[in-house]
C-alpha cells in the first residue's frame, strides 16, 4: 500500500468532519435509493479532486446519466461489462495499474452491472477483486450500490471488503447518511445518523427521529445464502408465494388465511387467546417484517409480542396514532437461540432439572456460571453483527421475553433482567457488549427468583424458552448522557383511588424524568408523580409542602462514557444537558430561594421538577387515557404499559409504547363498615392513606409486628436476617397457605436498602394478605406508592393489600402497646432465633392471650383502615 497517510477531503466539510477524512486507500461505497442521491457526493469529490490538482479517474460502464460535472477534469473510460467479465475488469486494472499510486475514482452504479450482464456473485467477485487493488495504490474510490437491491452473493462481499460502507436515505426533502463501517478510526458519533444541511453534517441525537428515517425504507433482514435457507425461511418463501397468489385470483382467500395461521403459529403463539388478537390485528406484511428481523428460529415471546400486537391495535383502530407513536424497529432474539445456547454450552440437564419441584433450585448457581461464561455459535454472531451494524451507536436496550412471560395470568413482573447497553467503542466492543447483554438475561431465566415464580405458580413443567426482545432506547443523546425526557407505566385501571373524585375506569400512570427505571423500580431515594387520568390536578399528597417534598428529585440516565445506568439529581442532569428544553419540566425553587434568603443565606438558583405543562397544556393525559382504553377494548381486559414521551423541536411530541400486558386486577372490592365506637383498648391500629388493592374486611390470623424501635437500632447485617427469617415464617406451614397473615413494619417492605425498611425479596413474602408499612423508623421517611413498580405488580396480582400508617396524618392509631403484650410465638416456631425475638413479634389471633378473632377493614375509595378486635 501506498505511503501517503495524509488525509483527504470529500469536498463536503461536514462530510470530512464525521468521517476524519479519507485515509488513501478508502473504498466507499454509498448505498443508495436512485442514482441521483450518488451524484450528490460524487460532484463535491470531483470538485475536491480538481482543486486539490489530484487526478480524477472516472469509469463509465452504466446508462444512468453521467455523475462528473461539467468543468472538472476527468480522465473518463467508456467501458463495455457485455464484452466479458475478464476483459471487464482487465480493463479497469490495468488503467489503475498505469495512473499509479494516489488519484481520485468514482465508478458507475454497480447494480447496473447485475442488471444487464453479470450475477449477484459476479459483481461481489469484481468488487472482492477490485477494492484490494485500490487500497495497495492508495486511491480513494467511490461506488454505488441500490440498497436492499442485490442478495447475499454480491452484498456480503461488498460490505466486508470496503473500507467504508455508507446508507444515504431522502426523508421530508432531506438527506441523512447512516456510515455502517469506517475502518481505521473512531468518534463516538461517527456511526450515528446524521443530517445534510448544505455542507455540514449533525448528528441525529432524538430515537424518534433516528427510527422514522431508518424504518421509512423497509429493511431486507438478515441476508441469508440460498444454500442455507433450510425449512423455517422455505415456509415464509412459500407463504409469499401463496399470497401474491391469492392476490392474483390463483387461490381462493381461505389458503391464504389457512398459511397465515400457520405462520402466526411458529412466531406468535400457540394460545388460542393471543392467535385470536393477532389474527384480527396482524397482517401478513407484518409478519414479514417481523422475520427480517429475527435473529434465529421460534417464538417472539410474551414481551415482544405485547408489543407488537399493542401497536397494532392502536394503528388499526385510529391511524391517526402514525403521527403519535415514535417508530419501533426493535430485533427479536428468538426462543430457540436460546435452547441451542443451553445445549452448546452444557446446561441442558441442569435446565431438565428445574422441571422437577423436588430439585428444581439445586445447581443454579453452575448453571448461572456456564450461561455466563458460555459460547454462541458463529451464524448467531453474524446475525448479531448485522444487528449492531444496523443500530450504530444508538443505545439499546436487551430485554426477556419469554415464552410465558406477560401472558394471560402470567407477569413475571422483574423476574428477569433487561441489560441497557451504551453502544459505543469500535465493533468488537460493541459485539461483546451485546454478548454479555444477553448472557445476562439468560442467566437470570435459571435465577432463584424466576424459579420460584414458576413453582408457585405451578408451571415448572411449562415450556419456558427464553426470546429477548432488542429496542433501541428511546431518548436523545444530552452530551454524554441519554435518556427520555419522560417514561412512566400507566394502567387503564386504577387501583389507586385515593379520592371519591377519581374514577378507576379511566386509568392512572406513574410519571417520571428520565430512564422508566424509577417508574418500574421500587426506589427508597425518591418519589414519583401519579396522575389519575379523570383528574390529573389531584394529587395524593396534601398542599404544597408536601407536593414539594414528595417530588421527584433523581433522575436516571444513561451514561455513554461509563456504559452505565446512574442516577443523579435533577439539577446536575439539567446542567449536563445541552439542548433539552427544561422549561417543559422545571419551575424554580421559589420555597427554598424564599426560605434562603429570609435567613439571610446566599440562594443558588435550583429548579423543581414539574409536569405541570404536560398536564395543563398539552393533550398528554387525554392520548394516554385514549390509548390506554383502546388496548383495554381490544384486549377484553384490564391492561398495563410502559411508555415514554419525548419533544421535537417544533413542540410536538412521540409516544413510545414500550410493553402491553394484561393488568391482573381484581377491581375495588367491597368492604363492610367497622363498628362504630370501637374502644380504644380494642384497637390495634387505624389510619389514612395509602391503601392500595382491593378492598376487604378479613379476618387476620396472624400478624407479624416487626418492632421498629428495636430494628431500627439493628446493624444491616441483621436486618438481611431478618428479612430471611420473616420468609422462614411465612412459609412455614406449606399447609396453611390459606392462613390471612398481616405484615406490619417500619419503612419500606421490599427495599434494597435496610436502613430506609425491610429487605425482604417478593418470594419471601408473597403468600401474606396484607402488608403494612409503617413510617416510624426515622424521622422524614415516607414510602412512596410503589404503584407501577415490579414490587407492586407482584402485590396486585397475588392481591395482597398494601396499605402504608403515616404518624402525622389524622386519625393514626397504633397501639404498640398491645402488640407488644401478646404472646410471641417466634421460638415456638424457630427455637434457636432468640437473638431476634426483641424484633420480631409472631402474634396469632386467637391465642393462649387473646381469644378474640382479629379484623381488618381496609377501603381503597376513602382511603381508609381499621384493625381492631372483634367487639360484643
Amino acid at each position: 500500500m501506498a505511503e501517503d497517510n495524509s488525509r483527504q477531503s470529500s469536498g463536503l466539510p461536514g462530510l470530512d468532519q464525521v468521517l476524519m477524512g479519507f485515509i488513501p486507500g478508502d473504498n466507499v461505497v454509498w448505498q443508495v435509493v436512485s442514482i441521483e442521491h450518488y451524484r450528490e457526493f460524487v460532484v463535491p469529490l470531483c470538485q475536491s479532486a480538481q482543486k486539490s490538482g489530484q487526478k480524477l479517474t472516472y469509469f463509465r460502464f452504466a446508462k444512468h446519466a453521467f455523475l462528473v460535472p461539467d468543468g472538472v477534469p476527468a480522465e473518463v473510460h467508456q467501458l463495455y461489462p457485455e464484452e466479458g467479465f475478464e476483459t471487464f475488469i482487465t480493463e479497469i486494472h490495468e488503467v489503475i495499474e498505469k495512473n499509479g499510486c494516489g488519484g481520485f475514482y468514482v465508478f458507475d452504479s454497480l447494480s447496473e452491472l447485475a442488471l444487464d450482464c453479470y450475477s449477484d456473485r459476479m459483481v461481489g467477485n469484481f468488487f472482492m477483486l477490485t477494492c484490494p487493488y485500490l487500497l495497495n495504490m492508495g486511491a480513494v474510490a467511490y461506488f454505488a450500490v441500490l440498497r436492499h437491491y442485490h442478495s447475499f452473493h454480491a452484498a456480503q462481499p461488498i460490505a466486508q471488503t470496503t473500507q467504508l460502507l455508507i446508507d444515504v436515505y431522502r426523508y421530508h426533502n432531506k438527506t441523512y447518511i447512516h456510515p455502517r463501517k469506517v475502518m481505521q478510526r473512531y468518534s463516538p458519533t461517527i456511526h450515528m445518523l446524521h443530517e445534510r444541511n448544505g455542507d455540514d453534517f449533525q448528528p441525529i441525537t432524538q430515537s424518534s427521529i433516528v427510527s422514522e428515517v431508518l424504518t421509512s425504507v423497509p429493511w431486507p433482514g438478515m441476508e441469508t445464502p440460498t444454500f442455507q435457507v433450510g425449512v423455517w425461511n422455505r415456509v415464509f418463501f412459500q407463504a409469499e408465494e401463496v399470497f401474491e397468489s391469492v392476490r392474483k385470483g390463483n387461490y381462493p382467500p381461505s389458503k391464504a388465511r389457512e398459511v397465515f395461521q400457520q405462520l402466526l403459529r411458529m412466531v406468535i403463539s400457540r394460545e388460542p387467546r393471543v392467535l385470536a388478537m393477532a389474527e384480527k390485528y396482524l397482517t401478513f406484511t407484518d409478519l414479514l417484517c417481523i422475520r427480517r428481523r429475527m435473529i434465529g428460529t421460534g417464538f417472539l415471546g410474551g414481551k415482544s409480542v405485547g408489543m407488537l400486537l399493542s401497536r397494532a391495535v392502536l394503528l388499526k383502530e385510529d391511524p391517526g396514532w402514525e403521527d403519535r407513536l415514535e417508530p419501533h424497529d426493535s430485533f427479536y432474539i428468538a426462543s430457540e437461540v436460546f435452547y441451542t445456547y443451553l445445549i452448546l454450552n452444557n446446561c441442558w440437564w441442569i435446565r431438565k432439572q428445574q422441571r422437577d419441584p423436588e430439585k428444581f433450585l439445586q445447581n443454579t448457581e453452575e448453571a448461572r456460571r456456564r450461561i455466563l461464561h458460555g459460547r454462541f455459535p458463529d451464524y448467531i454472531i453474524q446475525r448479531f453483527e448485522n444487528m449492531l451494524e444496523y443500530f450504530g451507536q444508538s443505545p439499546y436496550i436487551v430485554r426477556s421475553s419469554s415464552l410465558l412471560e406477560d401472558n394471560y395470568g402470567n407477569m413475571f413482573a422483574g423476574k428477569y433482567e433487561s441489560v441497557y447497553c451504551s453502544n459505543q467503542g469500535n465493533r468488537e466492543q460493541r459485539l461483546e457488549q451485546l454478548m454479555e447483554a444477553v448472557r445476562i438475561v439468560y442467566a437470570s431465566s435459571m435465577g432463584q427468583e424466576a424459579l420460584l415464580y414458576r413453582a408457585r405458580h405451578g408451571i415448572l413443567d411449562q415450556d419456558e424458552q427464553m426470546a429477548l426482545l432488542v429496542q433501541r432506547v428511546s431518548g436523545a443523546h444530552y452530551g454524554h448522557l441519554f435518556y427520555p425526557q419522560l417514561a412512566g407505566v400507566g394502567f387503564s385501571f386504577n387501583p389507586y383511588v385515593w379520592t371519591k373524585s377519581i374514577d378507576p375506569d379511566s386509568g392512572v400512570v406513574r410519571l417520571v424524568f428520565g430512564l422508566g427505571t424509577r417508574a418500574v423500580a421500587l426506589r427508597d431515594d425518591d418519589y414519583t408523580r401519579l396522575i389519575a387520568l379523570n383528574a390529573p390536578q389531584l394529587r395524593p399528597e396534601n398542599g404544597p409542602d408536601e407536593i414539594r417534598r414528595y417530588s421527584q428529585k433523581r433522575v436516571d440516565v444513561l451514561n455513554l462514557e461509563s456504559d452505565q445506568v446512574e442516577t443523579l439529581p435533577f439539577d446536575e442532569v439539567i446542567e449536563q444537558s445541552p439542548g433539552l428544553p427544561a422549561h417543559l419540566f422545571s419551575v424554580p425553587d421559589s420555597e427554598l430561594e424564599q426560605f434562603t434568603r429570609e435567613r439571610g443565606g446566599v440562594y443558588t438558583a435550583s429548579s423543581l421538577l414539574s409536569f405541570d405543562y404536560q398536564l395543563n397544556q398539552t393533550p398528554l393525559v387525554a392520548d394516554l387515557k385514549r390509548l390506554l382504553k383502546s388496548l383495554e377494548k381490544a384486549y377484553q381486559h384490564p391492561v398495563d404499559i410502559e411508555f415514554t414521551v419525548n419533544y421535537l423541536d417544533d413542540g410536538s411530541y412521540r409516544i413510545n409504547l414500550l410493553q402491553c400486558r394484561h393488568f391482573q386486577v381484581r377491581g375495588i372490592g367491597h368492604v363492610n363498615a367497622p363498628p362504630e365506637n370501637i374502644a380504644p383498648e380494642d384497637t390495634v391500629f387505624t389510619g389514612s392513606g395509602a391503601v392500595v388493592g382491593t378492598s376487604r374486611s378479613v379476618r387476620i390470623e396472624r400478624l407479624i409486628y416487626i418492632v421498629p424501635q428495636v430494628y431500627g437500632l439493628l446493624p444491616m447485617t441483621d436486618r438481611y436476617s431478618v428479612a430471611r427469617l420473616i420468609g422462614k415464617i411465612i412459609h412455614l406451614d406449606a399447609r396453611r397457605k390459606e392462613r390471612c397473615t398481616l405484615l406490619a413494619g417500619p419503612g419500606r417492605w421490599g427495599t434494597t436498602t435496610p436502613s430506609l425498611g425491610i429487605p425482604v425479596c417478593f418470594a419471601e413474602i408473597d403468600t401474606a394478605s396484607v402488608l403494612c408499612e409503617l413510617v416510624q423508623m426515622r424521622e422524614g421517611l415516607v414510602p412512596d406508592v410503589s404503584l407501577g413498580t415490579h414490587f407492586f405488580s407482584n402485590l396486585v396480582e397475588s392481591d395482597i393489600l398494601y396499605t402504608a400508617l403515616f404518624p402525622e396524618k389524622d386519625g393514626f392509631i397504633l397501639n404498640s402497646e398491645y402488640l407488644m403484650s401478646q404472646k410471641n410465638r417466634l421460638l415456638d416456631l424457630f427455637p434457636s432465633e432468640e437473638r431476634h425475638e426483641a424484633a420480631i413479634r409472631v402474634l396469632d389471633f386467637p391465642s393462649e392471650t387473646e381469644n378474640r378473632p382479629l379484623w381488618l377493614h381496609a377501603n381503597c375509595l376513602n382511603q381508609s383502615i381499621v384493625c381492631h378486635l372483634q367487639t360484643e
